[in-house]
């Protein structure tokens, strides 16, 4: 699938844009402001463009504008006036200019700079984070060529690997992976990071990992916990059942958690079953993560991993 292929669904759409699912189906019906092509499930799928216009509508009503007024502006000129409201320069406004530009000897140059300053933790919260949420946005309107997309996630998740090898903890175990299908790991590796630095012992067993193979994995080595990455919601429907069944095939007090966009919109299913579920993908709006927020998304048992 291309770029310009990409479509989103509405829960998708609500955290790029900011606006709740409601309003974006109020708008649709009152305004007309986008027509999102349906499904046969009744579904609607948003085209990268649409969500770019959407965004700019979110921008310029917060900037104080009305929706029945830009509905009824030239989308051209509402996406002109969104970017010229937006032009200010982001903490990570030079990591994007290296990104933007291929500069690879210079992304990774700033790369080793910030993670020898910080400290793994501080920077996988201050650096990896915040940058991944601004290269989705990017990504997902068209601002962010893929040859760049995939030039940040060499680097940053070549750092990230290097620094869980290099700073061991030595706690109880957790097992990390992202579910079959699944291949975003800026998330899950960045949460790892913070996990470690809290004291627990991490394992990372990659992306795309068949359910079966992490099941003979927490067999062998038993961890205390395990965490699962699932960021694309097509990814977690397929999967779902082995996902419903996976609780009863791993010993009885192995805790359970999933995270990620695809996870939470199955959310109440999810959590009927035993896991606890947050924000562990990429998608997810965890800037601000800090040892509560760790506590949110894996649950109160990861602030202990010595018991």
């Amino acid at each position: 699938m291309t770029q310009t292929e990409r479509t989103y669904e509405i829960h998708e759409v609500a955290v790029l844009t900011g606006l709740q699912p409601a309003r974006l189906r109020a708008w649709e019906r009152r305004y007309e402001v986008v027509r999102p092509r349906r499904m046969a499930n009744g579904y609607r799928r948003y085209s990268a463009d649409q969500v770019a216009l959407l965004r700019a509508f979110a921008r310029l009503i917060e900037a104080g504008e009305r929706i029945g007024h830009l509905a009824v502006t030239p989308p051209d000129e509402v996406l002109a006036r969104a970017r010229d409201r937006g032009r200010r320069p982001a903490p990570d406004h030079a990591f994007i200019e290296a990104i933007r530009a291929l500069d690879r000897e210079r992304l990774e140059g700033m790369i080793a700079q910030q993670l020898a300053l910080r400290g793994l933790r501080g920077f996988a919260e201050a650096i990896v984070l915040p940058l991944a949420e601004t290269i989705g946005e990017l990504w997902a309107v068209g601002e962010m060529p893929i040859a760049a997309e995939h030039l940040a996630s060499e680097v940053v998740l070549h750092a990230l690997k290097g620094g869980l090898r290099s700073f061991r903890g030595g706690g109880r175990l957790l097992l990390a992976a992202c579910l079959p299908g699944e291949r975003h790991e800026w998330g899950i590796l960045a949460l790892l990071a913070i996990l470690q630095d809290s004291g627990w012992l991490t394992q990372y067993l990659g992306t795309d990992l068949p359910l079966n193979e992490l099941v003979t994995a927490v067999r062998r080595l038993s961890p205390a916990a395990v965490a699962l990455s699932g960021n694309d919601p097509e990814s977690v429907r397929r999967v779902l059942p082995g996902l419903v069944a996976l609780p009863g095939q791993l010993p009885a007090n192995t805790q359970l958690a999933i995270g990620g966009k695809g996870a939470e919109a199955h959310a109440a299913l999810l959590r009927r079953h035993g896991y606890l579920v947050g924000q562990i993908g990429l998608g997810g709006r965890v800037s601000g993560l800090t040892e509560a927020g760790t506590a949110e998304i894996l649950g109160e048992y990861v602030m202990d991993p010595a018991e």
